[in-house]
């Protein structure tokens, strides 16, 4: 048996042992003592949506060329791609370790699929995450970033991706993309039907073509684990947008957002309110994308308050809970309360309320996996816990 005491941490100490938090009031002998310095404990936060494979995290700066659309960004990336020496296990890797030192604790990585690449990237991001077992939970989505039905060869590939490391079907704009509605979703669940597999739809397309895309995603979601990225569409203030809301919720399909620049950003308190589901996530980080991006999700939860205009410390504290409770509730992990019992996945953070640290994005002053801390004021401290 391991046992942990964390002390001075406002309201009480914490105790964990085997991983799980318990009663501190017993606390076992041979109990290892940390200081926690009086700070906040929160929950680890998910990266619910980040593209690993394309980063150049760790590498000298790439310059990125003007893109005036959604394809002038694919096929920008593909280029970019090619002229990249560092693998993509080196490359995400990096990140990885960057993400986890600011107390990620899971992570949903979307990874082009396409027969320009082959299953190369899968391997590679799989590569790194098994590397760092134990330190962050990594889920693989294999994705038809060039293209599903456009881009021959490329279904194909999918499924033997699930055989290979993937865990997720991926899809992106039926519609905008490959142009064919059915189509493109006749394949993504087919392929679920067959192997189980979750489904996550990329879906940037706007106005009534990303409203209907919604809408025929919901009709075919019975049965299936669904969720719908970005959904931009449902961003948009519009009295169209909000009907969707409890057809979302019914449906159990679940939403993310990045709350990106200039992007519309999916309402917090709506969509939570209607009972949906919704998670937060990095998308690109420092790649031939976006020279933004770093990959730690307290930030990306003041990303997504600063967006939404969040105000009050309730409205401040729910952007919060997508990035930490919705991200665990989409990748199927155990909720961290604080209760006996719960898996020991916190950080310690120096602030004086949760909407404190929302606003002021503190580096954690520990990251704790299943008990034991592994990150340290921001830097990784080892590369397994176990």
């Amino acid at each position: 048996m391991r046992s942990v005491l964390f002390t001075h941490i406002r309201p009480h100490d914490l105790l964990v042992v085997d991983g799980r938090f318990a009663d501190p009031a017993v606390t076992p002998e041979n109990t290892v003592i940390v200081d926690g310095r009086g700070a906040l404990a929160l929950p680890s936060p998910v990266d619910a949506h980040i593209h690993p494979d394309k980063t150049t995290w760790g590498q000298p700066w790439l310059s990125r060329a003007h893109a005036e659309t959604l394809v002038d960004l694919i096929e920008g990336d593909v280029r970019a791609r090619a002229d990249m020496t560092a693998s993509v296990a080196e490359r995400a890797g990096a990140l990885m370790d960057a993400a986890i030192a600011r107390g990620t604790r899971a992570w949903r990585a979307h990874v082009d699929v396409a027969p320009v690449y082959g299953l190369a990237n899968v391997h590679g991001v799989r590569e790194a995450a098994a590397a760092r077992a134990g330190l962050i939970d990594v889920q693989i989505v294999a994705f038809p970033q060039l293209g599903l039905l456009t881009r021959p060869g490329t279904a194909e590939l999918m499924e033997r991706a699930l055989a290979e490391g993937a865990d997720v079907i991926g899809g992106l704009d039926p519609l905008g993309i490959d142009g064919d509605l059915h189509g493109h979703l006749d394949v993504l669940f087919g392929l679920a039907e067959r192997t189980g597999a979750p489904v996550d739809i990329h879906l940037h397309d706007r106005g009534e073509p990303g409203l209907t895309q919604v809408k025929e995603i919901a009709r075919r979601a019975a049965g299936h684990a669904v969720t719908i990225s970005h959904a931009f569409c449902l961003g948009e203030d519009t009295a169209a947008a909000r009907t969707l809301d409890e057809l979302i919720a019914r449906s159990g399909i679940a939403l993310t957002t990045c709350a990106l620049g200039g992007d519309p950003v999916l309402p917090v308190g709506p969509l939570t309110g209607a009972g949906v589901l919704l998670a937060a996530g990095s998308d690109g980080v420092r790649d031939p994308w976006t020279p933004f991006g770093d990959g730690d999700m307290i930030a990306r939860a003041h990303l997504l308050a600063y967006r939404t205009d969040a105000r009050t410390d309730e409205e401040l504290a729910a952007c919060y809970a997508v990035v930490a409770h919705g991200g665990a509730a989409l990748l199927g992990l155990e909720r961290v309360e604080f209760q006996a019992g719960d898996p020991a996945d916190f950080v310690l953070v120096d602030a004086g309320s949760l909407a404190e640290a929302v606003v002021d994005r503190p580096i954690p002053q520990f990251v704790v996996r299943g008990g034991v801390v592994i990150a340290q004021d921001g830097q990784l401290l080892e590369r397994s816990p176990r």
